[in-house]
């Protein structure tokens, strides 16, 4: 093996691993964009055009595959609750960091609770 192909292996993985998403700036950067989408989706729901979203947790997921050759986005996940007309709820939504700056329905929900 010759002296190039050795260091180039040793380099590759560190340069790789440099090339990792910076979470807390995407979290930080779609954060708006999950607020507002669960904020759309409550007052629909909620039959309550006043309704507020209030961040309750946000995280960064890992892609389900994750190989040398391929790899799925990161995704920032919030939990947000929703309130207004005397209800409330909660709602994941999921932004993918693929460059799209979008963001969708976790799919999960609990159920409209009347104060």
């Amino acid at each position: 093996m010759s002296i190039h192909l050795k260091y180039a292996a040793l380099i590759l993985p560190a340069f790789l691993v440099g090339c990792g998403p910076n979470s807390a700036q995407f979290l930080q950067e779609m954060e708006p964009e999950a607020i507002a989408s669960a904020e759309h989706r409550g007052a629909f729901e909620m039959n309550c055009p006043s309704a507020k979203a209030t961040l309750l947790s946000d995280q960064t997921m890992r892609p389900a595959l994750q190989t040398f050759v391929v790899s799925g986005p990161y995704r920032a996940v919030y939990n947000v609750g929703v309130a207004g007309c005397g209800k409330r709820t909660t709602y994941q939504v999921i932004c993918p960091n693929n460059g799209s700056k979008a963001c969708f329905d976790g799919g999960s929900r609990t159920e409209i609770q009347v104060d």
